[in-house]
């Protein structure tokens, strides 16, 4: 019946079917009819140029092999592939493929053994992936149908693993920052903060703000509220120097004076944007409280690594605006009164995308694990609200706290959306469960 599943056939498929050993294992020959048995089937080679598994332990016609393996459809990919023109191909030690049409010789004229793994495979597995992976229907992620059939604990396990890989992809940029930051820690906080507080829409404006000026600076105004003040708002180009409002004049000459001190330039700095933001979330806004949040705190980067209870961070963040955004939104227009405080869903944005990935990164620096203290706070925050996790939500996957959410987010983007189902917990479950 296997021949039916030629079509279905794929790399992909055939290293998941070697690597987690999908076949009769009972009485294995090569092509040839040499018996083989394996002892290890070998580290699976996903990032680099080479043969697909290395190190493979081998007994093949009663002779013992440690070598390498490759993976084929099609045995002839051999020459298609001009692995015959590659040294890294001369430890070849066995020929996986699904279909052995032609012999494989090394170097030294000898054959390499090749087992055509169609002849081992349960058809009902391959009848599961045709059935999960490759449906025509058009679907948000493959398995959405079957996914309410999953158990709780696979989703739960593979959630967990999905966050942590989540935080080691949000760790290139930090290991990015701190490298053109001379390793400065606060230098790279207060960048991903001031990234952070531009949420999506000027996001890279006010990294282009915090990359504009060396952190040393910052170290020096943020003694004084409206030198911080002046120097952010300064280097956003948002200071009308025709403005008659008192607090813009006293911020431009603040400026003017940290400009010629330090020879400041604002050149590289990107626009801000206003458009189609909620006032609470302008620019101006932002660059305050931003600006008071180290006019407040002394070496933030220490006590963000101290802290670790979550009312702990809603005090270190209890941050507002400074005075005049209490009737305002612009510089130039007046507004009811109101306290520009960090809302706690502000706070949160901190947290999840700041906060929880820079404590990851440092801990691991220092040689130290704290993915647990890592993942009972982010297990404290509420879930993201946006159309992945709805989705989610809508087939019955658990959505309880923003360790979930987080985590659908990472597998929506890096598995679903890839169509790496086979790299998948819930892929692999409804693979391989019994009776589907």
């Amino acid at each position: 019946m296997t021949v039916i599943f030629v079509k279905i056939m794929n790399e992909e498929l055939l290293h998941y079917l070697w690597k987690y050993e999908k076949f009769d294992f009972s009485n294995l020959r090569t092509t040839s009819l040499l018996p083989v048995i394996i002892q290890r089937v070998g580290d699976h080679n996903e990032m680099h140029s080479g043969p697909d598994f290395f190190n493979a332990q081998l007994i093949i016609d009663n002779q013992r092999w440690v070598g390498n393996v490759e993976v084929h459809i099609k045995s002839s990919d051999w020459y298609v592939h001009h692995h015959e023109n590659d040294p890294a191909y001369d430890n070849v030690i066995l020929h996986v493929v699904w279909e052995d049409d032609i012999e494989i010789f090394r170097k030294d004229n000898s054959v390499i053994p090749a087992l055509q793994l169609k002849d081992y495979i349960d058809d009902s597995l391959l009848l599961r992936y045709q059935r999960l992976f490759q449906s025509k229907d058009k679907s948000w992620v493959q398995c959405e149908k079957q996914l309410s059939e999953v158990s709780d604990f696979t989703i739960f396990n593979w959630q967990e693993r999905l966050y942590l890989e989540r935080l080691e992809q949000k760790s290139v940029l930090i290991s990015e920052l701190l490298e053109t930051s001379s390793n400065d820690w606060e230098a790279v906080l207060f960048k991903l903060l001031a990234k952070n507080f531009g949420l999506k829409i000027n996001s890279e404006a006010f990294l282009s703000l915090a990359n504009s000026f060396d952190f040393s600076i910052l170290r020096k105004c943020s003694v004084h509220q409206k030198e911080t003040e002046a120097l952010f708002y300064g280097q956003a180009n948002l200071l009308d120097a025709d403005s008659d409002v008192l607090y813009v004049q006293e911020l431009i000459g603040y400026y003017e004076f940290l400009k010629n001190k330090f020879g400041l330039t604002n050149q590289g700095v990107f626009p801000f944007h206003f458009f189609r933001l909620r006032p609470a979330n302008f620019p101006t806004i932002r660059i305050s409280q931003l600006a008071n949040l180290y006019f407040k705190n002394r070496q933030l980067f220490i006590k963000i690594i101290q802290t670790k209870e979550l009312d702990s961070f809603y005090e270190l963040f209890n941050i507002s605006a400074s005075d005049f955004w209490k009737t305002h939104y612009t510089f130039s227009k007046e507004s009811p009164g109101r306290n520009k405080t960090l809302s706690k869903s502000f706070i949160h944005l901190i947290l999840i995308n700041t906060v929880i990935p820079l404590k990851f990164v440092y801990a691991k620096s220092q040689g130290k694990d704290i993915s647990e203290e890592i993942l009972a706070l982010i297990s404290q925050l509420p879930a993201e609200k946006n159309t992945i996790t709805d989705n989610f939500s809508n087939f019955g996957v658990v959505i309880e706290d923003a360790l979930h959410s987080q985590s659908m987010i990472q597998l929506k983007n890096n598995y679903c959306d890839q169509k790496a189902c086979l790299k998948c917990a819930i892929g692999n479950y409804l693979l391989n469960r019994e009776g589907s």
